[in-house]
């Protein structure tokens, strides 16, 4: 590419970047150095404040156990280990949201009995049998001041796992199984 061609290009990415200040806060994963959360369980009223999870490409085991026991199945007061890649998902949500978010966490691990319990006898429960919250691969969030389909919308376009819709109960599920969406 001749230097014309390339200061157009720079001119004009740095131009849409000034209009759009959705595109211009979004940071390459390179760039960025540590990775910390905030989280509000609804059920416990536990909460973290900017627990550092990440950082010089490792993970931090304090700011993980932290979330950790937030996130539990408050139900039977189990704390399990979820995926850091649920995190890493939620912080790349977050960067995308505002970075100065609360979520709140309606739910995270959930143990296999109170899986169960959940879906009852009914067939139809919006519970899966074989729900990814069981392994640590799902979480159940909303952000206060954020419209849920706005959420919903951010989630799905990042393309890191499933994105449930639960418009009536207001919030969403993620996940990072597969891609796929569901209750839009």
């Amino acid at each position: 590419m001749d230097r014309r061609r390339f200061l157009t290009v720079a001119a004009g990415t740095a131009a849409l970047a000034a209009t759009t200040p959705a595109l211009a806060k979004i940071v390459p994963w390179s760039q960025i150095k540590t990775r910390e959360l905030s989280l509000h369980n609804l059920h416990t009223g536990d909460r973290t404040n900017n627990a550092l999870f990440w950082a010089e490409n490792e993970y931090i085991d304090a700011g993980l156990s932290e979330m950790n026991f937030v996130v539990r199945d408050w139900r039977r007061n189990e704390v399990a280990d979820l995926n850091p890649k649920v995190y890493d998902l939620l912080h790349e949500l977050k960067h995308r949201v505002g970075d100065e978010i609360t979520y709140d966490v309606i739910s995270g691990y959930r143990s296999p009995a109170t899986n169960e319990q959940l879906r009852g006898k009914r067939t139809n429960t919006g519970v899966a049998k074989k729900s990814l919250h069981m392994t640590g691969d799902a979480i159940d969030i909303r952000v206060p001041g954020v419209k849920l389909r706005h959420l919903r919308d951010l989630a799905w376009d990042l393309q890191l796992g499933g994105v449930g819709y639960y418009e009536k109960s207001n919030f969403i599920h993620v996940d990072v199984g597969r891609v796929r969406r569901w209750g839009f």
